[in-house]
């Protein structure tokens, strides 16, 4: 997994590209509310950032796998635990779980894989779970490092 820094718009963009993923399938409707969501700039990155972020990561799921002679990507709980240990910014936190939570409740159903992302991220960053009738914090109210 290529290493970001810490708090930085593409370590937290792959965080959102993890819940993309997480149920095992890329789904248009869940791609079209990130963009909705206007994702790219409350990450503070530009679209085609945000979009090479989530190409990296597929990449680099890729590369694992093949690594180990394996056929499947497997998200594991250790790879999620590292994954949101990138970031520890509290309102990044927030930030990264509403954005999170909205691409998961896009298609009307939370998976199972969405939701063990959501709950690790509540539970590593200790959050409160996201209502999911909330509208996102504005884009304003945090600015990633670069």
């Amino acid at each position: 997994m290529r290493p970001y820094p810490r708090n930085s718009p593409r370590a937290a963009a792959r965080i959102v590209a993890l819940t993309l993923l997480a149920d095992g399938q890329l789904k248009p409707v869940e791609l079209s509310s990130l963009e909705a969501l206007l994702g790219h700039q409350r990450l503070g990155l530009r679209r085609y950032e945000l979009h090479a972020v989530l190409n990296d990561f597929c990449n680099d799921l890729l590369d694992e796998a093949r690594a180990k002679h394996d056929d499947d990507c497997h998200i594991t709980p250790a790879l999620i635990e590292l994954l949101l240990a990138d970031i520890d910014a509290p309102a990044l936190q927030r930030q990264v779980l509403a954005l999170c939570a909205g691409v998961a409740r896009a298609d009307g159903t939370l998976d199972d894989g969405e939701r063990i992302v959501l709950d690790a991220a509540i539970e590593q960053w200790r959050m409160a779970p996201p209502s999911f009738e909330t509208p996102l914090p504005p884009a304003s109210a945090v600015r990633p490092q670069a």
